[in-house]
């Protein structure tokens, strides 16, 4: 039988001691509760000491832990799968990086993180623009078209190639001009990998949960801009997940 440790969820700014019921990771009904030094503490769940599967089920009970004590306090989300060996070791956790914690919540109170992904609706559509805006690609394929079924080999995979880097650069670019609406309203902005042909945005947005409104409204903007062209998945407010993931090494 595995021996039992503490899994540790987040950092808060708090000793008041608080119990979130029985959330834990691991389906056994664990209390999610805290242990605290001085005016921080970590919430922490009973768990046994083994490592857990990174997939959706653990990885969401992860996040909805974090998500239920963010309700009440600033959070800064731990790495998934970090599990002490007792409660004394936490404590020492929390005692040896008490300045950092205590800075990070500085600078994260109040804030919120909120995920925005764009896909283009009509492929055919993109593909069909870019020709038209890249010379490279526009002789290529008219060179490829001139020699109809004797097209060789090499030109079909240079042109390939063409579009593959001109579709890059038109992610990179409508990117742009979609992140550069939140440039008043974001504190923060992290950008992560895109993925398939029709993703071409997949950021994050740190922003202060006074500004929450605002950047609902900004969205919206961009719906009704992008109406016929563009769909926007839209997720928040959530824990700065994006922007704080603290490594623990016991």
């Amino acid at each position: 039988m595995a021996k039992e440790g503490q899994y540790v969820y987040c950092i808060i700014e708090s000793n008041e001691g608080r119990n979130f019921g029985p959330i834990g990771i691991g389906e056994r009904g664990d209390i999610v509760a805290t242990i605290g030094f001085n005016d921080i503490s970590a919430v922490i769940s009973s768990s046994p000491m083994t490592k857990y599967v990174i997939n959706r089920e653990n990885m969401t009970t992860h996040e909805k832990v974090i998500e239920e004590v963010m309700k009440d306090y600033t959070v800064l989300p731990v790495r998934f799968c970090t599990i002490a060996a007792s409660a004394e070791e936490v404590r020492t956790l929390l005692r040896r990086r008490y300045s950092e914690f205590k800075g990070l919540l500085r600078d994260m109170d109040n804030k919120v993180e909120m995920g925005l992904k764009a896909l283009w609706k009509d492929m055919d559509r993109v593909f069909g623009e870019i020709p038209k805006e890249n010379q490279e690609v526009r002789r290529l394929k008219k060179k490829a078209e001139a020699k109809s079924r004797k097209t060789d080999n090499n030109l079909k995979i240079t042109l390939g190639k063409a579009v593959k880097e001109a579709l890059e650069r038109k992610k990179a670019d409508e990117a742009r001009a979609v992140v550069k609406m939140f440039k008043r309203t974001a504190i923060d902005v992290k950008t992560n990998d895109v993925f398939g042909d029709s993703m071409f945005l997949n950021s994050a947005f740190l922003i202060d949960r006074t500004r929450e409104k605002e950047f609902d409204f900004l969205v919206e903007d961009l719906v009704k801009k992008y109406d016929d062209r563009v769909t926007f998945k839209y997720v928040g407010p959530a824990p700065p997940f994006n922007f704080v993931n603290i490594v623990v090494k016991w």
